[in-house]
């Protein structure tokens, strides 16, 4: 930990989790709760401090963000400290066994919906734009630290109405505050996706005519997807992740007596630097042509290509990871590089062209499941080496 927070750590752990706590109590559910109040207590606790912030909105003027700037005194390169304050659902609450929005602390776990992913990490960067504030006019370049939402959504319009802001610095890179302390994530596959409608001729189940519908052809063509050949992992790349295709989502009919002339698939395909969102759609076409061919429709078998985002992969000396695994490293971490199989906001900034960590934080229960909670022992060592992965990018 840099030796500037030694004499205040406990009291700057406190506030960090106090301010996780009420961010917590706020419900901020993905394309659920509405975002203004949990952004209006970040937007008070920054105005308190005096660090300069303001709002972010996407193009239909919703509200998607905030974005913290402190601007060094000298001259360089941005960067960048992400961390959602939007969260996933909450499930069936009557599996939790405490509130979903409780924020509280027992057992040294900080407890509640987002207390892992990501308002912790949102409130460390907070805190760390706060020491640095006082100091901006030794360090170079200068520290943005963007507090997004519609992230688990999918949309990402935090992230995306960042990148269009005019008046905001493009970053040299950017690290995002996704928890778990034993990695720092460096890369993660892309994704192809697309859906796909499946035509038949439609028709009555008792009927003397027989009529293959719109879910047997669909079924036939799930059978050809999961006998599609992917390649496996490419050694040579460095890549250590192969492809994988799911069918995600299967809808068509209703009742028991009509044969449906419709059904619909949703096709998600994880891409490696070796194949592609090209060679992903070239795959699901080739299976439905060969539906097609020989199961024919009234109608070709309709590919709708939905998002691509390339995979990535930073190397270890790749700037922010080295400064980030650097500073695991001086703090007595024993952490391995890893490329995640998800995907995350470090796959929309990589077809940018901005390279980006996607995950080293405290460790953590129940993310995106029942229960979720964070583990506040490894909290000090985690702040420590963010502020320090920041001192170090910014020359400080």
């Amino acid at each position: 930990m840099s030796e500037d927070l030694q004499p205040t750590v406990r009291t700057r752990m406190a506030s960090v989790v106090e301010l996780a706590s009420e961010l917590i109590r706020r419900p901020s559910r993905g394309g659920i709760d509405p975002y203004g109040p949990v952004l209006g207590v970040l937007e008070g606790w920054l105005s308190v401090r005096g660090l300069p912030h303001r709002r972010l909105h996407d193009s239909a003027g919703e509200l998607v963000g905030l974005l913290v700037e402190i601007r060094g005194g000298l001259p360089g390169p941005w960067w960048t400290l992400d961390a959602c304050v939007d969260t996933a659902p909450y499930g069936d609450e009557a599996a939790w066994s405490f509130p979903p929005d409780c924020g509280d602390v027992v057992d040294g776990w900080l407890r509640g919906r987002g207390a892992a992913d990501s308002k912790l990490a949102a409130s460390v960067f907070c805190h760390i734009a706060a020491d640095l504030a006082p100091r901006a006019a030794s360090l170079r370049g200068g520290l943005a630290v963007l507090l997004d939402v519609d992230e688990h959504t999918g949309g990402f319009g935090g992230a995306r109405a960042y990148l269009a802001d005019p008046a905001a610095v493009r970053p040299a890179g950017v690290m995002i505050g996704y928890p778990g302390m034993d990695e720092v994530v460096v890369g993660g596959r892309g994704l192809w996706r697309a859906a796909l409608t499946v035509h038949a001729p439609s028709g009555h189940s008792g009927s003397s005519r027989n009529v293959v519908g719109a879910v047997s052809r669909a079924a036939h063509l799930v059978r050809l997807l999961d006998a599609a050949e992917l390649p496996g992992v490419d050694c040579s790349s460095g890549f250590p992740l192969p492809p994988k295709l799911s069918v995600t989502a299967f809808h068509g009919g209703e009742g028991f007596s009509a044969v449906p002339d419709r059904c619909d698939l949703h096709i998600d395909v994880r891409t490696t630097p070796h194949f592609g969102a090209h060679d992903a759609e070239a795959l699901v076409r080739k299976a439905v042509a060969e539906l097609d061919t020989g199961l024919p429709g009234p109608r070709p078998t309709e590919v709708t290509p939905v998002a691509a985002w390339p995979p990535f992969r930073l190397a270890e000396d790749e700037q922010p990871a080295a400064a980030l695994l650097a500073a695991a490293t001086e703090a007595g971490l024993t952490v391995r590089a890893k490329t995640a199989g998800p995907s995350n906001i470090g796959n929309l900034l990589a077809g940018e062209g901005i390279p980006a960590t996607a995950g080293f934080g405290v460790p953590y229960e129940g993310l995106h499941g029942i229960d979720e909670r964070a583990h506040l022992a490894g909290l000090p060592t985690v702040y420590g080496v963010y502020h320090q992965a920041v001192l170090d990018l910014l020359d400080g």
